[in-house]
């Protein structure tokens, strides 16, 4: 027997009951729930970072990728003595590790290498779904700001075969050398698609023959269930702490859940995502 999909949520109303909702999410990515006004959210992050402006990349894997990507454009190229003879690249400027590291945010591993690029400039969705090669594979993220997790889903998207990730103009920062180094080169071979409207990005995906599913601890369905048949699909992961917000759950055409063990109710964003990933790669029929 053919199982029916859902084109909208069968249960509207218990969506739109913010505060459960956001408790729901709380428990699946296994963070606090911090309320959307919150000066922490708000500002914890700093000032909005100008999304034009040239970023540094650091580390053998992020920046390996950027110089193989013909459309990153490289402005400085710097490296310890003993990186630039183990690279393939010539050109470095020389620096010792204590100056290559002032260069750099506090704290990054930059293995010894580190170049200034401009940022890549975003795909819109409209020109994404008119490729002849479109993928059949995305993700949207809803308002997720960490860039740790946003580096991981980067790497995930790319080991799983997710070709774009779409992001909220406003409420996302841009791409930082923090989120690159964690994407370990994904940043170069994965869309970064921008959208005003994530609920209205949802609609358009859906009408270009995109099964939305928005994972949520309280689903309908288990992953599998959602993606099984589902030639192409649209994963929709929620923000830390709140999660999705109840108009972009609304706009899904599914809430699905990961099953997991007793005694255990949530995983990081970026862990559930590299799951989601797997089960539609899994059920790929090309491979």
């Amino acid at each position: 027997m053919q199982r029916l999909r859902l084109t909208q949520p069968a249960h509207t109303a218990k969506w739109l009951d913010e505060t459960s909702h956001r408790r729901t999410e709380a428990r699946f990515i296994g963070m606090k729930p911090i309320p959307r006004n919150h000066e922490k959210r708000r500002f914890a992050a700093g000032p909005a970072a100008d999304p034009n402006a040239p970023l540094w990349l650091w580390g053998q894997h992020a920046v390996e990728a950027a110089i193989a990507n013909r459309n990153r454009e490289i402005t400085r190229w710097v490296a310890t003595e003993n990186a630039a003879k183990r690279s393939d690249v010539s050109g470095f400027e020389i620096l010792d590790p204590k100056a290559l590291g002032k260069l750099l945010p506090d704290g990054a591993v930059h293995q010894g290498i580190a170049i200034k690029v401009k940022p890549l400039e975003p795909v819109n969705l409209e020109d994404l779904l008119a490729r002849p090669d479109v993928p059949d594979r995305l993700c949207v993220l809803d308002q997720i700001s960490d860039p740790h997790n946003l580096g991981a889903i980067f790497r995930s998207a790319a080991a799983f075969g997710v070709g774009g990730l779409v992001l909220q103009t406003r409420h996302t920062p841009p791409i930082t050398g923090v989120a690159a180094k964690a994407a370990a080169g994904a940043i170069e071979t994965v869309e970064e698609v921008r959208v005003v409207n994530i609920a209205r990005a949802l609609d358009t995906l859906g009408a270009a023959g995109y099964h939305t599913v928005g994972l949520a601890g309280e689903g309908f369905e288990t992953l599998h269930q959602a993606v099984s048949g589902a030639r192409k699909v649209a994963f929709v992961m929620g923000a830390e702490g709140s999660g999705l917000r109840p108009a972009v759950a609304k706009a899904c055409a599914t809430l699905a859940r990961i099953p997991m063990a007793p005694g255990m109710e949530s995983l990081n964003v970026s862990n559930a995502a590299a799951i989601a990933f797997y089960e539609a790669f899994g059920n790929d029929p090309a491979l």
